[in-house]
């Protein structure tokens, strides 16, 4: 059976309180010099993802229960939903548990989005508008729409 390796970036946290961050396998990889010597001040926001973008690709019905709680712990409780979390190494630990059972992404802060905003993406277009309320002022009246 062939294992492949999951990298994810988890932050190391530095006697000076800075954060730098590395990437890590699953499997035992050697971290290279470059990936500890990294510090926040060297870090642009826009060329180092922040967030775990992760959605919940197979079910978990039928499979033991500290799967399930783990995917719960995430926040995802569909098959198809995504959830957006903070890089850190107790999230990175759960993802690594379902790592089968979810697609994760590694995306910029810039691309995080609300579930609001998630809903508003998913509903489709009505095709149509509203050109005046269905009731004028006196309580009585049409109303009309026109399509697009």
């Amino acid at each position: 059976m062939c294992q492949r390796a999951v990298y994810l970036p988890i932050p190391i946290w530095t006697s000076r309180n800075e954060t730098s961050f590395s990437t890590q396998a699953a499997s035992s990889r050697p971290t290279t010099a470059t990936d500890s010597e990294l510090s926040i001040d060297q870090i642009s926001d826009s060329s180092v993802p922040t967030h775990f973008k992760v959605t919940l690709s197979r079910s978990a019905i039928g499979l033991p229960r500290r799967y399930r709680q783990t995917l719960e712990t995430l926040g995802i409780h569909r098959r198809g939903r995504t959830v957006f979390h903070v890089h850190n190494q107790v999230t990175a630990g759960k993802i690594l548990r379902v790592k089968e059972l979810v697609q994760v992404q590694n995306v910029h802060a810039s691309e995080v989005k609300t579930k609001t905003e998630m809903r508003r993406e998913r509903k489709a277009v009505r095709g149509y508008t509203i050109q005046n309320s269905f009731r004028d002022e006196k309580g009585i009246g049409t109303g009309g729409w026109a399509l697009q």
